[in-house]
């Protein structure tokens, strides 16, 4: 509980106090405010495949950021995921198209996310409607180029 605390005052605080754009740390703004993830990032077909598989637990304010070479239909399962969790699947800009919450561990069942998607942050499950991040919301990261919602300075 203590880091939904920290959380909401980071969402809280002045632009200029919040984090730089890094590889490591994805920010999420919307109508709610701003929150920053520690993340890895998964930007190979490798990386991809792998994913948060055989991870046994999560801190809160941590995650996985997907990243595809181009905008693509995704579709994701949860085999040998051991942790509930929230997909938020986002367009080439960053933009939020879709969030699948609470995907359950282990399930096979196939979670589409759209066509046109370039970017996807996996996060603990129920953080998202926790937090209030909601479609239309934006991604920040290096890796969301030209044309981004939230550009990085």
């Amino acid at each position: 509980m203590r880091a939904l605390s920290v959380l909401f005052v980071l969402a809280a605080a002045p632009a200029a106090a919040q984090y730089a754009c890094s590889e490591d740390r994805v920010s999420v703004v919307g109508e709610f405010g701003r929150v920053n993830f520690e993340v890895e990032v998964a930007d190979d077909a490798e990386e991809r495949a792998q994913g948060l598989m055989f991870v046994e637990e999560m801190p809160t304010l941590d995650g996985m950021l997907f990243v595809y070479d181009r905008p693509q239909r995704t579709a994701f399962w949860m085999r040998n995921t051991l942790i509930p969790l929230d997909m938020i699947f986002a367009g080439a800009d960053g933009t939020i198209r879709r969030i699948h919450a609470n995907a359950v561990p282990m399930d096979e069942t196939s979670i589409p996310g759209g066509d046109d998607i370039q970017f996807v942050l996996e996060i603990n499950g129920g953080l998202a409607a926790r937090l209030g991040i909601a479609e239309g919301d934006a991604l920040q990261h290096p890796a969301i180029g030209d044309g981004a919602a939230l550009p990085c300075d």
